[in-house]
């Protein structure tokens, strides 16, 4: 059962996210010969004050 984690900055469309995790559950199904009903993705937003690049926080103007 693969299980592939996403982690993005909050801020996206919705639309745009359920896109990715089909994408990625498909791409994952085929390229380990997994049944795509074993693919398991997640998506973990966080706020972008709670995530950086060095020291640089996404929020930062």
């Amino acid at each position: 059962m693969p299980i592939v984690q996403i982690t993005l900055v909050k801020g996206r469309d919705s639309a745009l996210v359920e896109d990715c995790v089909r994408r990625v559950a498909r791409t994952v199904s085929d390229s380990l010969d997994a049944p795509l009903g074993t693919v398991r993705v997640v998506v973990n937003e966080v706020e972008p004050q709670h995530f950086a690049v060095g020291d640089r926080l996404k929020s930062d103007p």
